[in-house]
Formats: structure tokens, sequence, C-alpha cells
């Protein structure tokens, strides 16, 4: 490490910061922010193909520890929100919820440690040229080793661009990955510029960069078109208290629940605008005709083995004449499992003629917070690892017939997993609507975050996405991934929003993450080529 220069190491820590940048951070992100993610990658890029205090290239082990330094930082500024929830919503002493963050980022670290370590490869045993024409692909072969090994695809680079019409438009054939990809590639050139060998070279690619990202950043500027919504969905915001008690949140009875969701279900608000620009919400008729009610995943003791919430819900629906879907805890009674049962975060499912339908059972788990991962590995950790929920996981893309239409649902954290949501699409859902419980975020970046990669699933799959949230962000998006009036949040009630239905598949339903799979080749192939007989490199 001391032959590494201090530099290097500075230029890694910057990288870390600039990656930051252009995700949401306390709101939504500003425009001029989204635009550090056209060269966030170019400082690390630098310090991997740097040289050692001797003068010497650097060691692939060597660019795995830069790497790895800027991924700690990375995950440290952008799952920020981690420690907060731990803490304030998860009852863990402050140093507890710290030191919880702190492994987190070391952990998730380790990616950003591969991609150094493999750029560093490339450039030791083929050289620089090689290992800047290889970074765009590497680093979304590591995206997908985010998705696949750890099941934790956090903010990937292509998020970045969820508001550019432009680029949305590559979203339905190659995901999010195939964004990641483009977004990589400026980082490349511009990085070029440090190592180029003569200032004219360095005058053209700076050019080259220059306007590729201006073009690449007028897609901000554009605008879809306007997508049909001859169907409304009332979506209830219910505001309860997560872990400890939350800003403007009221502790409610069950019965009293009940009657407060069922009545602000039966007398939602609508927005009223004028030339585009949202003025207020107002109370609709009671006897207006919606074609959805949907209650969130929330800390509601609901569950669907329980007569009371079968009988609330089932009227709820004949009254309304109305399908309805909330979200609460499915249990199955099973002699085999631990206590003899199985738990479950579920969505319950009535039909307009209050008959149940069943359920959706999610099948992404929040690790640390609906079940412990290797479990048997972190017996040392006592209460804290007892503390953690035990849900078990779902395994079936449960599709439901609603009033003619095909609709499916996905659960909170779920949202974040490109290749898992097509699969609904790809079973024929018209429609998706998305619960969560957002309320563990509290105020932070988070509810944005989390946002974005909800409107990217529908803008990858051309759905519209009903997202129902217990504290906010709650709204409709758009098969454009538009939100269409985002709610207020931390308060009490239900919205009505526009939505359609569309039965058709993009080339990324059907194929999933298949340019990702070809980066991961690109990159292997490459690999080998590294250890092929070969020239002398420069």
């Amino acid at each position: 490490m001391r032959t590494i220069p201090l530099r290097l190491w500075a230029l890694a820590v910057l990288a870390s910061f600039l990656q930051v940048l252009p995700f949401p951070l306390a709101g939504p992100v500003p425009l001029w922010r989204r635009l550090f993610c056209w060269f966030c990658l170019v400082p690390l890029l630098l310090a991997l193909l740097g040289k050692d205090t001797h003068g010497s290239r650097l060691r692939p082990g060597q660019t795995a520890l830069l790497g790895y330094v800027c991924g700690f930082f990375w995950y440290l500024g952008n799952c920020y929100w981690t420690y907060q929830t731990m803490y304030l919503y998860g009852g863990l002493a402050k140093p507890v919820a710290l030191g919880i963050l702190l492994l987190f980022s070391l952990y998730l670290g380790l990616y950003h440690a591969l991609f150094g370590w493999l750029v560093g490869l490339l450039n030791a045993r083929m050289g620089r040229k090689a290992a800047l024409i290889a970074a765009p692909f590497l680093w979304v072969a590591v995206e997908l080793a985010r998705a696949r090994i750890t099941g934790f695809p956090w903010d990937l680079l292509g998020y970045t661009q969820v508001d550019n019409s432009l680029l949305t438009k590559l979203a339905p054939l190659g995901g999010v990955m195939l964004l990641s990809f483009i977004v990589a590639i400026p980082s490349a050139i511009f990085a070029s510029i440090g190592v180029a060998q003569s200032t004219r070279q360095r005058l053209n690619l700076l050019a080259i960069g220059v306007l590729l990202v201006a073009g690449l950043q007028l897609g901000v500027l554009s605008h879809s078109p306007e997508d049909l919504s001859e169907h409304t969905a009332v979506l209830l915001q219910e505001n309860l208290a997560v872990g400890a008690p939350g800003r403007n949140v009221e502790v409610l009875h069950t019965q009293e629940k009940y009657r407060q969701f069922v009545g602000w279900s039966l007398s939602p608000l609508v927005s009223v605008t004028k030339n585009g620009s949202e003025l207020s919400w107002v109370s609709v008729p009671q006897n207006a005709k919606h074609d959805l009610i949907i209650w969130p995943e929330a800390p509601a003791d609901f569950a669907t083995t329980d007569p009371a919430f079968r009988a609330q819900l089932g009227s709820l629906a004949r009254s309304s004449d109305t399908p309805v879907i909330a979200g609460s805890l499915g249990v199955d009674f099973d002699s085999s499992a631990e206590g003899g049962y199985r738990e479950y975060g579920s969505a319950a499912v009535f039909d307009k003629d209050g008959t149940y339908l069943g359920r959706y059972d999610k099948i992404h788990r929040v690790p640390w917070g609906e079940y412990v991962p290797y479990k048997q590995l972190f017996f040392f950790a006592g209460k804290l690892v007892d503390g953690v929920g035990r849900m078990d996981a779902g395994t079936q893309h449960t599709i439901f017939q609603l009033d003619g239409h095909k609709e499916a649902v996905f659960i909170c954290y779920e949202s974040i997993f490109g290749d898992e949501v097509r699969e609904f699409v790809k079973n024929g859902a018209e429609v998706l609507v998305n619960i969560s419980d957002d309320g563990w975020f509290g105020d932070t970046g988070a509810p944005w975050q989390h946002l974005d990669m909800a409107r990217m699933r529908a803008i990858e799959n051309r759905r519209w996405i009903l997202r129902d949230t217990n504290t906010g962000v709650t709204t409709a998006i758009d098969p454009h991934g538009r939100g269409i009036f985002s709610t207020p949040r931390h308060v009490r009630a239900a919205f009505a929003f526009p939505f359609d239905y569309r039965d058709d598949l993009t080339f990324y339903t059907r194929h999933g993450d298949w340019f990702a799979w070809i980066c991961a080749l690109v990159s292997a192939a490459m690999l080998v080529m590294s250890f092929l007989p070969r020239r002398e490199v420069n």
C-alpha cells in the first residue's frame, strides 16, 4: 500500500464522491447534478491506470485496493440512510447502527474492488488502451454480479438517466444495464485524455467526449408523447408508524384502521390542475366508479388468515364494486416450519364481488430486515439477529384476473430487480402494482432512489405502475417513467390516479438482461486474451 502514491488514493475517494452526486440525496435530483454521471468514473480510471512510487504499473492487487476504497465511500454516501433506518426505526443503538452501515459498505465495496482488479489486470497485461476500451464492459459485468450474487443492484449507473427521454428509449431493448454501459463510455473517453501521449490526441478526445455528452444530454429536453389513461385507481397512503414513532404519525387500533382506511378508500382525493400545473387535491364524489383500490405494504396487523380482515376488505370491494389489493401478512400453517407456521410479506387480492382470490408472496426479501442471510454464521450476534424478521420467500410470479384484466403485484424492495419484474409482464400482466413501506427510510434520499428504480421498471416493460406506499412517495407511473402527481408525504389519505392497461411486450421483457450477459462474455474474452502471448505493451 505504501507504494501507491497519495494522489491515487485521493482520486479514488474523489470518484466515490462524484458517483454519489447523480443520485437522490434528500429528495428529487436536480438535473444539474445528473451531469456528474458522465465523468464520475474518470478519477477512478485514472487512479487504476496510474503508476506506483517507483514509476511502474500498479499490480492488480493494488488497483483492487483503490477500487475498494472508492466502493466503500460510495456505498457510505449513497446508502447513508441505512444508519438512520437502523437506529431511528429499527431501535438499535447508534454505535451498532453505525457499525452495520460500515460493515455493509465494506462488504458491497468488494464489487468496486473487483472492477479495480479487472481494469488493473488488463492494464498490466494489455496496456492502458485495452483497459479503457474494456472499462464499460467490465462495469456492466460487475453490475450484473451485484444483481445476481448478493442481490443488491441498488442505484446502478443507468438509473441516472431515468429522466432522459432519449436514452430511456433504449431501456425497453436492453434494460437499465444498457444505459449503464452508455453512461460509462464518456468516462472512459475523458480518462483517455489523462493518459494520451500528445496534445493533439488530448484535444481530439476532449472534443469527442464533449460532443457525445452534449448529444446524450439533450434527451432531458425532449418529451415523450402522453399516454392514454382511461382508468382510475385509488391508492391509500396509510401513514402508519414504522419502528419508533415517526413524524405526523398516530397509533391506531385495528378496528380504527379499518374504519379510517375504508372511509378514505371510498372518498379519495383527485388532483385539480390548470395549464399542466398542479393546484390542489380535492375530494371526488363517493359514488364515483374506480377500477382498482390498493392498500400499501405497511406495519398494519392485517393477516390473510384473519376472518375480520377478509370480511372488511371483501365488504369494501362489494360496496364499491371494485377489486381490492391490500398489503398484509401471509400465513401458512406448517408443522415442519419453525413455530409451526410460515410467514410471508404478501398482497391479498379481492375481486369486486368481495371474493378472496388469493395472495402474492414477496419473493425477494430484505436482508437484515425480513430475514438474516446465512444466519448460522451470525450466531455471535445474539439479540441483533433475533430482532430481525423471519419472513419466508415466495416462489410464484402470480398473475390475477381482475375485472377482465391481468394484473400483478410486486412488493417494496423487489422493484430493484428488473429481470424479476419483467417476469410478471412476460406472464401477461397488463398493469403492475407496487406496494411498499418506505417509512423505514424516513426523510432521507432513499424514497426517491427507490422511486427512480420503480420508474425504470415501467420504462423497461412499457407498463403503467401503480405505486402505493405507506408514507410516500405514492404515485402512478406511466410507461415512459413519468410520475403522475406525486402525493404529499406523511399524510393519511387516499388518492385517485389515472392509468391504463397494455398487452404489448418489449424486447427486454422477452429476453431480460441479455446485454449485461454479453458484457460479461466480452469481459471474460478480454481476460482470456490478456493471457495469450503478446507484444510488450506501452
